[in-house]
């Protein structure tokens, strides 16, 4: 055995418990966080542990949680049943390479996610990452038209307000202003943008709300290889909520003009809106999804892009007869086993009841924000409850008082929104929901 004094360094470790009570000051000095300037005094909590809806904050204050940790943990922290799947696996193996080897958790994953979306998506290849899943699903529709010998569908036509992540390509399907990357624009590749839809979510299109992109897919098909959406609801570009018949129109719209559709699902799957898959809403099924985010339940990075049989044979039928993707934590075992106990928890819980509950409260609870000086909207989708103001927040101060109300809820821009847990009980989201009024109030003052 190559190490041999095991005692010695669960000693070690153990030591390093026992300093944490300076790791704020550790943080400032050496962590960078997301979105943030390093030198900089911002408010940062530093957490102990998590359990339930709850994260316990090193100075023993308890904080219910309003996010899911940017939307991933469905059932909560600390849960048994995903605990217990983690550490059987890593009993097993933590991790193998998946170029030319396989393993059972990540089979029955790919299996499982194409039993539970939408036909015809048949074939699945795995990432670490929301961003790089849309990377490879942008990939996958530019090799597929490569194999058609259509090399000039190089591009992508997306409505504004998205959002798909922080890599270059998906940067580049982002809202060039609202999706924060504004800096980075003389370097991203240029891509088709129509404005996003004003029919909102439960009415429907018409000929008018449909005009920009046709008009798009007309002029410009034989130089787009997709259309690239969030479905239903746009997330951090702007937590928008359009028609599902939108969403409809376009699906037959790609069908008219020989254009792949590719839907982002990272947000929006595994229940968010109601319905297991937010494309269900408009009963379609795209060329190519991408899932992220809830896939694990939060306990692992994790991420996946399906394509359907036709797709994927092409690619793998022509030059170079590979597709040209290859993370080298593809498929992680214990993410794939995270991601099958997350998934399997859920299908086997009342989770429609519950998040039908969850926006019956966010809907009563976060009403009275609606007559408040500075807000220009409150809407409620599903487990998704936001308030837009009419000025952006100061993020420092912002944050700070949520803490101070017992509440861990990281608003962005104009946007003060809740995605809770789905196991979250009806007092912990009235706190939640009080706890922004409050704020709210506090602003229009």
């Amino acid at each position: 055995m190559l190490y041999t004094d095991w005692e010695k360094i669960d000693v070690d470790m153990a030591d390093v418990s026992k300093v944490n009570g300076d790791v704020l000051e550790r943080d400032r000095q050496y962590v960078w966080h997301p979105y943030s300037a390093m030198g900089k005094d911002d408010p940062v909590f530093a957490v102990e542990s998590a359990e339930g809806v709850r994260i316990k904050l090193v100075d023993g204050r308890e904080l219910i949680d309003g996010m899911s940790s940017w939307w991933c943990t469905i059932h909560g922290y600390n849960h048994p049943v995903l605990n217990a799947a983690v550490e059987t696996q890593l009993a097993k193996m933590s991790h193998v390479m998946f170029g030319g080897l396989t393993h059972e958790p990540a089979v029955r994953l790919a299996q499982k996610l194409v039993e539970i979306t939408p036909e015809p998506l048949q074939t699945v290849f795995f990432s670490d990452s929301g961003s790089v899943a849309v990377e490879v699903a942008m990939k996958m529709a530019i090799q597929y038209w490569n194999v058609k010998d259509l090399p000039a569908r190089q591009h992508f036509l997306t409505i504004r307000s998205g959002y798909h992540g922080d890599t270059f390509a998906a940067m580049s399907v982002c809202d060039p202003v609202t999706g924060m990357h504004t800096l980075f624009s003389d370097i991203l590749t240029p891509q088709y943008f129509v404005d996003s839809p004003d029919c909102d979510f439960g009415q429907p299109c018409a000929g008018s709300d449909m005009a920009q992109m046709n008009s798009c897919l007309q002029k410009n098909n034989q130089k787009i290889a997709a259309v690239i959406l969030e479905p239903v609801v746009q997330g951090a570009g702007g937590m928008r909520f359009y028609s599902a018949d939108y969403l409809k129109q376009v699906r037959q719209l790609c069908n008219e003009y020989g254009v792949l559709l590719i839907v982002d699902e990272i947000a929006t799957g595994f229940g968010r809106t109601g319905k297991l898959f937010a494309c269900e809403h408009a009963k379609i099924s795209p060329d190519i999804m991408c899932v992220g985010k809830a896939l694990t339940g939060g306990y692992m990075t994790l991420a996946a892009t399906l394509t359907t049989a036709a797709v994927s044979e092409t690619i793998s039928s022509g030059d170079p007869g590979i597709f040209m993707h290859g993370p080298t934590f593809m498929a992680n075992p214990l993410a794939c086993s995270a991601a099958l106990a997350s998934i399997g928890l859920l299908l086997s819980s009342p989770w429609q009841q519950a998040v039908d509950k969850i926006e019956k409260v966010l809907l009563d609870g976060l009403a009275a924000c609606r007559e408040k000086p500075g807000v220009v909207d409150v809407r409620v989708l599903g487990a998704i409850g936001v308030v837009e103001l009419d000025h952006a927040v100061n993020m420092r101060t912002i944050s700070e008082k949520f803490v101070a109300e017992g509440v861990w809820v990281r608003p962005f821009g104009r946007l003060i929104y809740l995605m809770p847990p789905y196991v979250i009980n009806e007092g912990d989201l009235r706190v939640l929901t009080a706890a922004v009024v409050s704020i709210v109030n506090d602003l229009s003052v």
